[in-house]
């Protein structure tokens, strides 16, 4: 006697989430601006903002599957550090072209 097979479940298609997506666009658009920022903030400035867009986007990485929400954050808040920095340059420190 034949033991009976067991059929598998068919599962629903997990629907895909558009936060680590949108928050790979935004992480891709605040690098064109720290990469830009060369224009107005001296060279040393420009290399202190990328390392720090670099770190995040490592963290980023890792979060892809696990937080997709925080990679959305991360690169708002990064548009939001590159501002703050850009304009503190050129109020205090005189960084204009």
């Amino acid at each position: 006697m034949a033991w009976p097979r067991r059929r598998r479940v068919a599962r629903p298609p997990r629907r895909t989430d558009f936060w680590p997506f949108g928050g790979m666009i935004l992480m891709a658009a605040a690098f064109f601006l720290y990469a830009v920022s060369g224009l107005v903030a001296p060279w040393w400035a420009v290399v202190l903002l990328l390392v720090l867009w670099l770190v995040v986007f490592v963290a980023c990485c890792r979060w892809f599957t696990t937080h997709p929400r925080r990679i959305t954050v991360a690169a708002v808040s990064l548009v939001a550090v590159w501002f703050v920095v850009l304009v503190a340059g050129a109020r205090w420190w005189g960084w204009s072209a």
